[in-house]
């Protein structure tokens, strides 16, 4: 099926479920669960692919409860970061591999870092805040298909309700996953097969991500918090690990 074998398919469908569900509780990180592992089967750039498609399509679910719950921080945000996801896909077509794990594991870390340390009272005015969360949204995006680590540590450090921050995620997610998908396609990589394969993994993505709505209803903002902060832990070690394996 679709050139892979069972086994992986199999694979990528428990995986699938998985990220539905930390998608659903955290508002993002469906790329940093499943890349990694499509990842293993096709080449990583079509993987990334993949999670973009799969970003696009569960965000459509979610366009009333955007419509209800995001803030207008996100319209600035996504402004910036489509106006920076050209360097990333530049940056994508043209480092290295070793450099690609290099910056993915300094971004990865990064975000974690800003979002576990306490800074006491150290504060970045609002609008440069939202001016660096743009840019590195729209260069993660772009370069590893995970805006998510780009833009996790504004909301978080953020003054937003958790319900707030979340929808607002999903809603720079819904803007940026096409088009990042589109100009994906445009530069060859990946095409039909990679599409078939979002479609094909995205039942299983909804179903996690109906489980993780419905958690996220049931915890409070401290282990919300916690939550996001787990799935930027994951990804700053599975970047680091492919640093050091590299």
């Amino acid at each position: 099926m679709l050139g892979l074998p069972l086994e992986a398919i199999v694979i990528a469908l428990l995986t699938a479920l998985a990220a539905g569900f930390v998608r659903g509780l955290a508002g993002f990180g469906l790329s940093v669960v499943i890349v990694p592992v499509l990842a293993l089967t096709i080449a990583p750039k079509e993987a990334v692919l993949v999670g973009n498609i799969s970003l696009f399509l569960i965000g459509l679910t979610d366009i009333g409860r955007i419509r209800r719950d995001a803030d207008r921080s996100a319209i600035p945000i996504t402004l910036l970061a489509l106006a920076c996801m050209p360097i990333g896909l530049w940056a994508l077509v043209t480092l290295s591999a070793d450099w690609a794990r290099l910056l993915i594991a300094m971004v990865s870390l990064g975000a974690f870092v800003l979002v576990v340390v306490p800074l006491g009272k150290v504060a970045m005015p609002r609008k440069s805040a939202m001016g660096l969360s743009g840019f590195f949204t729209g260069f993660f995006g772009g370069f590893a298909g995970m805006p998510g680590p780009g833009m996790a540590p504004f909301y978080l450090r953020g003054r937003l309700e958790p319900r707030a921050a979340r929808a607002s995620m999903m809603a720079i997610f819904l803007v940026l996953t096409p088009l990042s998908s589109l100009l994906f396609i445009l530069l060859g990589v990946g095409g039909m097969r990679e599409v078939l394969l979002a479609l094909l993994l995205f039942p299983a993505v909804l179903v996690g991500d109906l489980f993780g709505h419905a958690a996220f209803g049931r915890v409070s903002a401290r282990q919300w918090q916690v939550s996001v902060a787990l799935v930027l832990g994951g990804a700053a070690a599975g970047a680091l690990y492919k640093l050091l394996e590299g």
